[in-house]
């Protein structure tokens, strides 16, 4: 059969360095870090006090004070983000097919706070069971897409994917199929998380995957950087619409640009810890090129998983030599990570933002904090330090990972007719 073709035509961002899509990019190619102590709750007895919050997110603004107790955080960023991407994308929602619109939406952990104040309030109690009836409908990690598609009246295909960090990317890809093979118009198609809180902080300390330099936390997220110790948490959502191409045209949308393809892969290996030789990394890049129908020379621009890990950074970039060969050195790669933190669940959504905007506007973000070569690290590799750099992108590829060895990687390109 042939495959219809999937455009891009809403965006919309909540993020630690921005509550919209200009001001994230904005951020973004000025090197912005967002990064800062913990306001969420009292972090002096945990080992790493900071981390990219959203800021100036005030619900109120958002949601009557009735919606604001049925919704957890992470599901008020989704629909804050969906609601920008819908006004972006101006749809005419009495005019579409609501049979043919959908919400894939992706969350790691979702309503963790929800879980964490419930079981709090029960355990530090009397042993009453007082729980809120809200308690499952907020935590549960579906429900962000279900209170979008409920707010849109979008009655097509409607789903949470849960694959830790590669969620988000895995929503897209499902999007996307489900679009080019017919099933759906349109999609409402990201992902959100909110997981800085005791649990989530307590929780990644006791793996030692976080940063803990406390002293230095403006720059603690330092992808390839040979004296980085782990991620920085970050929250946030992002929300995309996909269309296909011809319903696209035929309402005069704008064309931001094109879904090309989308990879996914196991490790196989291990709980949390990459396959040393970047194996699966290896995999679902090669299964993303396959996809589109392009060679690694189409690719201009790799935003790697690039957490700020010892073992993972190196892996990933093995694992991309590997696929792309010599073109490796012809390529700008950059870790946006250094700027939003790890948004673990919702980091494909906002990462694919920033390959899109790279592509829209000819511009590279940069890998910033980055102090000291790595000395397992091809230093001939572009990692775009420091500043943003110009320069055509033509294709850029968003590589996500997630512990228990998941992996998804989507492909956007320019959209010609």
């Amino acid at each position: 059969m042939e495959f219809k073709r999937v455009v891009i035509t809403g965006l919309g961002a909540v993020t630690p360095i921005g509550n919209s899509v200009e001001e994230y990019w904005n951020n973004l190619i000025n090197g912005v870090s967002g990064s800062d102590l913990i306001t969420h709750f009292d972090t002096s007895k945990f080992k790493t006090r900071f981390a990219c919050e959203v800021k100036n997110f005030d619900p109120n603004q958002h949601f009557d004070r009735k919606e604001v107790k049925k919704l957890d955080l992470f599901a008020q960023y989704a629909l804050v983000a969906a609601e920008q991407a819908i006004q972006d994308s101006k749809l005419d929602l009495d005019a579409i097919d609501h049979d043919k619109a959908g919400v894939i939406w992706g969350s790691g952990i979702g309503g963790i706070q929800t879980f964490l104040e419930e079981v709090k309030g029960y355990v530090l109690g009397d042993g009453t069971p007082r729980f809120s009836p809200f308690f499952i409908p907020k935590m549960i990690s579906d429900i962000a897409s279900g209170h979008i598609s409920m707010k849109y009246h979008f009655r097509g295909p409607n789903f949470t994917t849960v694959s830790a960090c590669a969620s988000s990317t895995n929503a897209l890809i499902d999007a996307f199929n489900y679009i080019r093979l017919g099933k759906a118009n349109i999609f409402i198609t990201g992902g959100s998380e909110a997981a800085i809180n005791e649990a989530g902080m307590g929780g990644f300390n006791s793996m030692q995957a976080l940063s803990t330099n406390n002293d230095n936390y403006k720059s603690a997220s330092r992808p390839f950087c040979n004296t980085r110790d782990g991620f920085v948490m970050g929250e946030g959502a992002a929300a995309i619409i996909f269309e296909e191409l011809e319903h696209a045209i035929k309402r005069g949308a704008k064309i931001y640009a094109e879904v090309a393809g989308g990879g996914m892969s196991a490790d196989a290996h291990h709980l949390t810890a990459p396959h040393p030789e970047g194996l699966g990394a290896m995999n679902v890049m090669r299964n993303a090129l396959a996809d589109a129908n392009m060679k690694p020379e189409d690719i201009d621009y790799i935003n790697v998983h690039g957490t700020a890990t010892p073992l993972g950074d190196v892996a990933e970039l093995k694992g991309i030599k590997e696929v792309f060969g010599e073109h490796i050195y012809k390529m700008n790669i950059s870790s946006t990570k250094s700027m939003t933190g790890h948004l673990l669940g919702a980091a494909g959504a906002v990462e694919t933002l920033a390959i899109l905007c790279a592509i829209v506007n000819d511009v590279v973000p940069p890998t910033i904090n980055h102090h000291e070569v790595d000395p397992n690290i091809d230093p001939k590799i572009n990692l775009t330090l420091h500043k943003a750099q110009k320069r055509v992108v033509r294709a850029a590829l968003s590589n996500t990972f997630g512990f228990g060895g998941h992996n998804a990687s989507v492909i956007v390109k320019k959209y010609t007719k």
